[in-house]
């Protein structure tokens, strides 16, 4: 029977609270779990029964982590290996509570490389947060996830929505939408691989909901979704139920949304 959200979302904290997904002791984690842990436990939702899934851009490993706790077997990739920075979240810190299948991990440059994986290796695959990351094309690395894909397998994409609340009112004011100037672009020292410059620690390209449902199409994808996916973060406290509230009241528009949300099937 499947497990609801409320439920699952319960789970996650319980995980956080067992030191089970990431270092309690790391502020810049503890960070994204509060920011992000809705838009895992819908992702946990939607995957139910889907065994196989690969975290395409892994990252900090907090999803594979809560994924993996859940009973999936998990496995990421991405430009370096993650697990010496999050051993807690790939589940190679010895010490550390765990208690869930082991996530296995590729160094995989998803935006020139081709996953190091057979045709139909997966039930899912999820991008959190990555594509807007890319220097080049977006197509090449979302072809090569829908061939990795069993048929009917299940695609998630969650980038920034270029046209957000927060980027309107920053150019209302006479500021960019993108990370600071000086730092990332006229100082940025960009990453060499094959000859190409990648430059994957700020935003190089935010998408329309148009536009990432024409990426996920040109990909091969079919019954493509794309929402705007709630800003909600997990507050706790009288100021933090004061700030929900403003950010519940930004989210009534949903075109306003910070981010965008895609699901897909092959």
């Amino acid at each position: 029977m499947p497990i609801s959200r409320a439920e699952l979302f319960a789970r996650a904290l319980e995980l956080r609270a067992q030191g089970r997904l990431y270092d309690l002791g790391h502020a810049g984690l503890e960070d994204v779990f509060r920011g992000s842990v809705d838009r895992f436990v819908e992702i946990a939702f939607r995957l139910q029964g889907r065994t196989r899934v690969l975290d395409a851009g892994a990252g900090h490993g907090i999803l594979v982590a809560l994924l993996s706790a859940l009973g999936h077997h998990c496995h990421g990739v991405d430009h370096e290996d993650m697990r010496t920075r999050y051993p807690i979240a790939y589940g190679v810190d010895a010490s550390g509570p765990r208690g869930s299948t082991p996530v296995g991990f590729d160094v995989c440059n998803i935006e020139i490389d081709a996953l190091p994986f057979a045709d139909a290796s997966f039930d899912a695959v999820v991008c959190c947060q990555v594509l807007e990351h890319f220097s080049h094309s977006h197509l090449p690395a979302v072809r090569e996830m829908h061939r990795v894909l069993v048929p009917g397998g299940l695609l998630e994409v969650d980038v920034p929505n270029v046209v957000s609340f927060r980027n309107r009112s920053r150019m209302l004011r006479g500021k960019n939408i993108t990370f600071d100037y000086t730092e990332h672009y006229l100082d940025a020292t960009p990453i060499r691989d094959r000859g190409l410059s990648f430059y994957p620690l700020r935003h190089n390209r935010e998408f329309t909901r148009s536009e990432l449902a024409l990426l996920l199409s040109r990909a091969g994808f079919r019954d493509i979704d794309v929402q705007f996916l709630k800003s909600r973060r997990w507050r706790t406290g009288p100021l933090g139920r004061l700030q929900s509230a403003g950010t519940a009241l930004k989210d009534l528009v949903p075109s306003l949304r910070k981010s965008l949300i895609g699901w897909a099937t092959k």
